[in-house]
């Protein structure tokens, strides 16, 4: 019999530590897929939202009735000739009335309101001057207001920001919760064989082997239940919305392409977490047995 099986001789296989350290394991890897993919999701929500936000603006134009005609000509003839304005037009009225019909509902009669007169702009890469565009709209045209949209991609950006770092802290508390339930094994298995581990004192053993032999069998039994849990992690995340539907509000959560691989290193992690919380564990209890 080598050392090997030996050392497997001494860690009882059965017990509560050995259900503890399996389901706690995999409890957490599950968790984890999610808070990943909640954090990937997160960031490639806030890119789309400022690709899609990125180069375009909108001009607002408020006037009497009998001015709108003449406003709305002056200012398409000042974007024509900013630099930096690749392309504008005018909305039409059935655009205006579809972007206001979420806010206003469809039964509103939008044709008896002194509706403001909109211009889709496009920007080119490097931008117009925008606060010496706003102050000759403003010179020429009193009633157009210029936005490019910063209001409303500056929250958006902040609030993606946000939900990342909230799922990457709930990764760094599911890891602390993981290392604090393998220590707490490691411990109580190591307790409770403290006249087992006397007699393999006495008989020649040193504490590095029987570290050893506890902290292979915790990584084994963590990296097993890390990976059940990672597994049915990932399925789970496969029987969500399709992302391309768009049908649901879930449809953009899970992984795409290579960020598959995440899920996929958990039970990597979590063996790394296991070994280095099992060994400092092991260590400091051996000291304590004489």
């Amino acid at each position: 019999m080598n050392r090997y099986q030996v050392s497997r001789l001494v860690v009882p296989r059965s017990g509560r530590g050995v259900w503890l350290v399996g389901l706690s394991a995999g409890a957490m890897a599950f968790l984890a897929v999610f808070a990943l993919a909640l954090s990937v999701s997160a960031a490639r929500l806030a890119q789309n939202w400022q690709t899609a936000l990125a180069q375009t603006a909108t001009v607002r134009i408020s006037a009497p009735p009998e001015e709108m005609v003449e406003q709305t000509a002056i200012v398409m003839e000042v974007l024509r000739t900013t630099p930096g304005i690749a392309d504008a037009r005018e909305m039409t009225d059935e655009e205006q009335a579809g972007l206001l019909e979420a806010w206003l509902g469809p039964d509103l009669p939008l044709d008896a309101l002194p509706l403001p007169r909109l211009l889709d702009v496009t920007e080119t890469p490097g931008g117009p001057d925008r606060q010496g565009l706003r102050l000759r709209l403003s010179a020429e045209a009193p009633g157009a207001v210029y936005d490019d949209h910063t209001r409303w991609r500056r929250p958006l950006a902040e609030g993606a920001a946000r939900l990342r770092q909230l799922a990457n802290l709930s990764l760094v508390l599911i890891g602390s919760v993981m290392a604090a339930i393998v220590m707490l094994a490691s411990s109580a298995s190591l307790a409770s064989n403290a006249q087992v581990i006397r007699v393999l004192r006495l008989v020649g053993a040193q504490d590095r082997f029987i570290a050893q032999a506890f902290v292979r069998r915790m990584t084994l039994r963590a990296t097993l239940g890390a990976a059940a849990g990672a597994a049915l992690g990932a399925i789970a995340m496969l029987l969500l919305p399709d992302p391309a539907t768009g049908s649901s509000v879930l449809s953009g959560l899970g992984f795409q392409g290579m960020g598959w691989l995440l899920p996929v290193s958990l039970p990597v992690v979590t063996a790394i977490l296991a070994w280095a919380s099992a060994k400092a564990t092991a260590f400091g209890v051996l000291k304590g047995v004489t």
